[in-house]
């Protein structure tokens, strides 16, 4: 299924916020993850309602938030990356908040968005070593992220879910993220920063 999303705006010259940026790729980043788990069902991957949709669901956004940190990392000055990057994660919490009705049958309210964020602290440490590069997540960036896919699928599912996640899900999702922030980021500036550490974020 095609996705379309906005990639550019039409500001008359007024800046774009990073928080406004966010909640575009945050928005993509939704639709890619439903369109995934579509994929993954196709190809004869149990995820059922509740808790592994859930859970599927969560590292799919926490994965793609650190993959445009790095996209951003590369296009955008440091504070902008770091104001990028925090104002996405608490975005996409934002969303998982907000569709916990479909994602869980039910919690306490705000709980969803605070798990949200240890996650994506979490996966953060696990995607620090491997790099970003020309042509998008490294083999071991990717291998990092089917195999925490790989804790919340069937016994049955194991075996075949690197192949999945790392060849058809992982392209396909990058491919749409370049695409969008490219336009996204194409008037935010060119400067390349060092970068010192990664990016976390708290729910205060």
């Amino acid at each position: 299924m095609a996705i379309r999303i906005r990639s550019n705006f039409h500001s008359r010259g007024k800046p774009r916020s990073q928080a406004a940026l966010a909640s575009v790729v945050a928005m993509l980043a939704w639709k890619l993850a439903i369109d995934s788990i579509k994929r993954m069902r196709e190809a004869q991957f149990d995820i059922d309602l509740g808790r592994s949709y859930f859970d599927f669901v969560c590292e799919y956004l926490a994965f793609f938030a650190h993959l445009a940190d790095r996209i951003a990392y590369r296009d955008l000055a440091e504070e902008q990356r770091a104001e990028f990057t925090a104002a996405l994660a608490k975005r996409l919490a934002e969303v998982v908040e907000d569709n916990a009705d479909m994602l869980i049958v039910s919690s306490p309210s705000g709980a969803c968005q605070r798990h949200f964020l240890d996650l994506f602290n979490r996966a953060g440490a696990d995607y620090a070593c491997f790099e970003y590069g020309a042509e998008g997540p490294d083999f071991g960036f990717r291998r990092c992220f089917a195999s925490r896919i790989r804790e919340g699928v069937p016994e049955k599912d194991k075996t075949w879910v690197y192949d999945q996640v790392m060849e058809i899900e992982v392209p396909e999702g990058v491919k749409a993220l370049e695409k969008t922030l490219a336009g996204l980021f194409s008037a935010e500036g060119e400067a390349i920063p060092q970068r010192k550490t990664r990016a976390s974020v708290t729910g205060d």
